[in-house]
């Protein structure tokens, strides 16, 4: 019979819970007392939640397996204004439950085939053939981990699945807008959000489950020099025209907007323009989101490091 725990999301200050929860991150430190403890970060599919361990030690630290399932008993406390576990016990999930670890990790709510089949819709849109060739073939080369990877490792979209539902929200983004203004090329515009942060495949390294960590060729370039090589090298596989080659990888280039967020260009021409900003628009619409997921109406969010640190407020207008 499988276990049900609290939810991260159900946790209340002043609680002892057990749950079951994916072990995400631990650290071995040392207390302004000179103690050993334990820095630990658990999650689930309904959020993420820190924990600690008290007067534990090397041996108890070596026991613990990342990505990996654990039954824990706990206190709910609030720490400056946070909630955190102060965990009394912890153990390994039995093997049945292990098998259920897919459950416990946060996902786009959309299947990934059905994200991915809506692409190439988008693609077929596309009616410049060696624009379209170019996105097909980095496309191609991608399909399978697209399935599965995140759009970052913690900021928005760092889901399961995130890069697709990140590309897809974009995409029905830029079709709404190409249909109030006259004269966007969608051929670029399609384009251009579908391999904008595909480099992100290559720059992050990550397993079935959604979670990632920076590569070495991602630390050192980044996803977007990455993806104007790959741009480069698509294009030249299929004779892409240099007029053609050069406006997608201005795009990818240019879609960061400022040199300190990784763009050494700003847009030049409208569709790049527009891209930067559906891109904006996306993780913004992400980050309030999922800060407000978990509260009530009414209520203020924890501070948001990805909007400058600002508590969002859960609206309710409803009658």
């Amino acid at each position: 019979m499988k276990f049900e725990g609290t939810k991260i999301s159900e946790l209340k200050a002043g609680e002892n819970i057990n749950g079951i929860y994916l072990l995400r991150n631990a650290e071995l430190k040392l207390s302004s007392n000179k103690k050993n403890y334990l820095d630990i970060v658990f999650s689930d599919n309904t959020g993420t939640i820190p924990a600690k361990w008290w007067d534990t030690g090397e041996a108890d630290y070596l026991s613990l397996t990342p990505n990996k399932l654990y039954y824990v008993n706990a206190r709910v406390d609030l720490w400056k204004d946070s909630l955190q576990l102060n965990i009394n016990r912890i153990k390994l999930a039995d093997d049945e439950d292990q098998k259920r670890i897919a459950d416990f990790v946060p996902a786009a709510p959309l299947s990934p085939e059905d994200m991915l089949e809506e692409i190439y819709l988008y693609v077929s849109k596309i009616k410049k053939a060696e624009i379209r060739s170019v996105v097909m073939t980095i496309l191609d080369e991608k399909e399978e981990k697209l399935k599965y990877y995140p759009a970052a490792k913690s900021l928005h979209h760092a889901v399961r699945s995130g890069l697709l539902y990140h590309i897809v929200r974009m995409l029905r983004c830029g079709e709404a807008i190409s249909s109030v203004y006259e004269g966007i090329n969608t051929d670029l515009l399609f384009a251009g959000i579908i391999l904008h942060d595909l480099a992100k495949i290559g720059e992050l390294i990550s397993n079935e489950l959604g979670i990632a960590e920076y590569s070495k060729e991602g630390q050192f370039l980044g996803h977007i020099i990455m993806g104007v090589e790959e741009v480069d090298r698509a294009g030249k596989q299929v004779s892409a025209s240099e007029e053609t080659m050069l406006l997608l990888k201005h795009m990818i280039v240019s879609h960061h907007y400022e040199a300190e967020f990784g763009s050494p260009k700003k847009p030049l021409f409208l569709e790049a323009e527009l891209l930067h900003h559906i891109d904006m628009i996306d993780a913004r619409v992400y980050d309030y989101q999922n800060a407000t997921k978990n509260i009530a109406p009414g209520q203020f969010s924890e501070p948001v490091w990805s909007l400058d640190k600002r508590t969002i407020y859960k609206v309710d207008v409803n009658e």
